[in-house]
């Protein structure tokens, strides 16, 4: 067999576990992608030295973490409006600035980094680590402490790994892991907090959901939310919280008019549930409008993040538009 197609062979089944911990880094699926490319190409180049000591996944993840490194040396964190300021006040006032500039938060799509596993508690821990919330928080961190509470935390490393990887000593990794802990402590999600889209009581909630938001129903919409619950909408800065305000932004902020101008249709990102919003133009058609990705909590809604990156729907396999209806 060619050394390309040994190499190929035994390292793509890495890859959606190795977008995965580029996304943790990054916060952007499309960076992540690139630097998953920029790991293959460099252990490509080095297969020939690759002798063994470690295994093949753990050397890849070494390449992939200083790759991810190196790429946030030039770049900002990567934000949701939530964590720029306070929230808004008056719903009714116009969207708060639109900020293109800012290299904001992006959601990924579960099917991108699946893991395969067939274990149910692999599959909740995979989906525990790719929350909106903690990869949100995680932007807070500097680089290296970012690097190595992904590595110890989420993929479980020994110190002595993580030192060998990240380039520091064993000693200084306990001490960033210490202070990166600290820092998140307020935004780690608890394990049981993770549901499986097969729970009974969340397909209802989510039915509700797609209901409520199809017929614009917004007293409908109103009893979904949790009363501390959050909406935004990057790149518009502006957030807001709690039930009834949420509902006034929807009724004066959304562009549909009633029943049928909305169709949503399901995804999963991060580990949650999502949807595709198709808002319906004068000639009928559905097309893409925002990608909202839920947060369910104890029977209701805690928190939405919808995303107005019209290109998202072609990363979460959406269509480009619905037909009109009959």
């Amino acid at each position: 067999m060619a050394v390309s197609e040994d190499f190929a062979r035994l390292t793509d089944p890495f890859r959606p576990e190795l977008l995965a911990h580029c996304y943790r880094m990054l916060g952007s699926v499309h960076d992540a992608e690139d630097q998953v490319q920029e790991t293959m190409i460099r252990a490509w180049r080095s297969y020939g030295e690759f002798e063994g000591r470690a295994s093949l996944r753990t050397w890849l993840y070494r390449i992939a973490t200083n790759a991810c490194l190196r790429a946030l040396e030039n770049s900002g964190r990567r934000p949701l409006p939530s964590g720029l300021g306070a929230p808004g006040e008056y719903p009714e006032a116009p969207l708060a600035a639109e900020r293109p500039e800012v290299p904001w938060l992006q959601p990924i799509p579960d099917a991108l980094v699946s893991a395969g596993s067939a274990d149910p508690a692999e599959i909740v821990a995979s989906r525990q680590g790719m929350r909106l919330a903690l990869i949100a928080a995680l932007q807070y961190l500097p680089a290296r402490q970012r690097a190595v509470l992904i590595l110890r935390d989420v993929l479980r490393w020994k110190a002595a790994e993580v030192a060998e990887a990240v380039g520091i000593t064993t000693t200084a990794v306990n001490s960033i892991l210490q202070r990166a802990r600290a820092q998140l402590e307020e935004a780690r999600l608890e394990a049981d907090q993770v549901t499986e889209p097969t729970d009974s009581g969340q397909r209802q909630l989510l039915d509700r959901y797609v209901q409520a938001f199809e017929a614009k129903d917004v007293q409908a919409i109103v009893e979904l939310f949790t009363k501390d619950a959050v909406w935004e909408m990057p790149p518009f800065t502006g957030w807001y919280q709690g039930p009834e305000t949420i509902g006034r932004v929807i009724d004066t902020l959304c562009p549909a008019k009633g029943p049928g101008d909305m169709v949503l249709l399901p995804t999963r990102a991060n580990g949650q549930p999502a949807f595709g919003v198709y808002m319906r133009g004068e000639d009928g058609v559905h097309r893409p409008f925002q990608l909202q990705v839920v947060d369910p909590r104890d029977g209701a809604v805690g928190h939405v993040a919808c995303f107005f990156d019209l290109a998202l729907f072609s990363v979460f396999g959406l269509p480009a538009t619905l037909p009109p209806a009959d």
